[in-house]
């Protein structure tokens, strides 16, 4: 337990740090948005890319891995969607669906890596390379059919940011690279080792700068619903499946992780950009990020994932 909390501790105080450097204004409001454009664009891609390269595809735990992920995305997706039918404001929906599937990555890999360490992180790029591209398919489409106010456009316009999204075509590069065996120079590895260095920190203070503390009493059945989903159902559904399909040790540990984390940042602009209810989706991201402080070491200690 006590491994655990060590460990989680230092990752949540850099969010706490961010929400605190934005909050009382230590920083300028213009600083936040280059920073996380430079997160998004090159120093998560690097990290998703150098461990994606590095990681053992051959080894049969790892193929299970990405099966039982994806399938605990598509059983939790299609559970939210059976309310859809009941819920009257479409827009809210797909707020409340984007927050039941949507991880966090930012907070993932940083938890990987304080907890597993570099394979940890490894496999842990396995999952986001699995899990984002899908979220972000369900997420559009469910955005398609009940967004409001919007301008969707064609599926294939809304599905061109999708596949340009670099942490998913980084994850793509990494495993292809791995798969056909291609060398990289010495120099190329080591520059983009030292761009990923940079990720972890930089992304966690970006996760705290957008927190909002006052969406916790501003929290309903929608915010709760799709919290209960992401934050329980999900990392339980994805622990059966984990085990049913035989993934073992820290690939067991990672996947577990990351079925756990909080609602991604990102969805808020899917949302205000095509439709969806933007204010329901800051709320469900913040409430999620602060209650993931206390969830993750929980669910972590409770199935006994020491590291």
């Amino acid at each position: 337990m006590l491994t655990i909390l060590s460990a989680l501790i230092p990752v949540f105080l850099l969010i706490a740090l961010g929400f605190a450097l934005r909050r009382f204004q230590f920083l300028p409001e213009s600083f936040w948005p280059p920073l996380e454009r430079l997160t998004y664009y090159f120093f998560f891609p690097a990290l998703l890319f150098t461990n994606c390269l590095r990681v053992p595809l051959k080894d049969a735990g790892t193929g299970n891995l990405v099966l039982a992920m994806g399938l605990g995305v598509a059983a939790i997706a299609a559970l939210a969607l059976t309310l859809l039918a009941l819920v009257k404001n479409r827009p809210a929906f797909s707020s409340v669906f984007q927050g039941s599937i949507r991880p966090n990555t930012y907070v993932g890999l940083a938890a990987a890596a304080a907890l597993y360490g570099q394979s940890g992180v490894a496999l842990t790029s396995v999952c986001v390379a699995v899990v984002v591209p899908l979220v972000n398919l369900f997420s559009v489409l469910v955005m398609l059919a009940c967004g409001e106010g919007g301008k969707p456009g064609s599926l294939k316009g809304i599905m061109k940011p999708v596949l340009l999204n670099p942490l998913i075509n980084a994850c793509l590069l990494g495993l292809a690279g791995n798969l056909l065996g291609l060398p990289l120079p010495a120099f190329a590895l080591r520059f983009l080792d030292i761009l990923a260095s940079a990720s972890l920190p930089m992304g966690l203070l970006a996760v705290g700068a957008g927190v909002d503390l006052r969406a916790l009493f501003r929290a309903g059945p929608p915010v709760f619903f799709s919290t209960a989903l992401k934050m329980a159902a999900l990392p339980l559904a994805s622990l059966w499946l984990l085990r049913h399909f035989g993934v073992e040790g820290t690939a067991l540990a990672a996947g577990f992780l990351y079925a756990a984390l909080p609602c991604s940042a990102t969805s808020y602009v899917l949302a205000r950009q095509m439709g969806g209810d933007a204010p329901l989706m800051a709320n469900i991201i913040s409430v999620q990020t602060v209650l993931a402080m206390a969830s993750m070491p929980l669910l972590l200690i409770l199935f006994g994932f020491s590291p």
